[in-house]
């Protein structure tokens, strides 16, 4: 299938600092005092302008069989998790999508310098890797409605019964390399802050 390629501007990736908060562990009810803030917005700040977002995604068609094998391009494996969550889809799309080696690197500095704020760094580029996610998630259900169809939410592979080695038919399938990203031997991206997934449309 033709792959479809998605870019955005390091300025227009939302800088959520709440939900940086939540992956370092804070609640809504129990959010983090003023030197943790700070640190987070301190951390948005300096890595938001490195971002270089950017995915690759394709459409499959899609068989989702009674004994929960599923089935699209060329592979064949069952999951009952996915096979919920694929229920009544006809199609499904596979995309993998990075915020670009820089925000690795920055993350890494922190570590290697024994910076207080690395685990913050870390909170921040998940928070940024999600939220171009939901971009990319957007512009999908956008398309997915103008054909009158409907999108399901994402499932990525390492989530409930899905294997992670799935990961190798993702990069198999989408010119990865293409968007700056690959697949180690430990089945890591790299860039570590990346996302793959599947999208059901019904």
């Amino acid at each position: 299938m033709t792959p479809f390629f998605y870019k955005s501007a390091a300025s227009e990736i939302p800088c959520d600092e709440a939900e940086a908060a939540y992956y370092l562990g804070y609640k809504k009810i129990n959010p983090p005092g003023d030197d943790v803030a700070g640190l987070i917005h301190k951390s948005c700040l300096k890595m938001q302008p490195v971002l270089v977002p950017q995915a690759v995604y394709a459409e499959y068609e899609l068989s989702v069989g009674e004994d929960e094998t599923i089935s699209f391009a060329d592979v064949s494996f069952r999951s009952k998790d996915l096979a919920r969550n694929l229920r009544n889809c006809r199609k499904v799309v596979l995309f993998a999508a990075t915020i670009g080696a820089q925000a690795d690197m920055i993350i890494r500095r922190a570590q290697l310098s024994g910076s207080a704020d690395a685990a913050v760094m870390q909170g921040c580029g998940a928070m940024f890797i999600e939220s171009f996610v939901d971009l990319l998630n957007d512009e999908i259900r956008k398309d997915t409605e103008a054909r009158k169809m409907r999108a399901h939410p994402r499932f990525s592979p390492g989530y409930g019964d899905v294997p992670l080695t799935m990961q190798k038919e993702f990069f198999r399938l989408l010119p990865c390399e293409k968007i700056g990203l690959s697949l180690m031997d430990t089945l890591i991206m790299a860039p570590e802050k990346s996302v793959t997934a599947f999208i059901g449309l019904e």
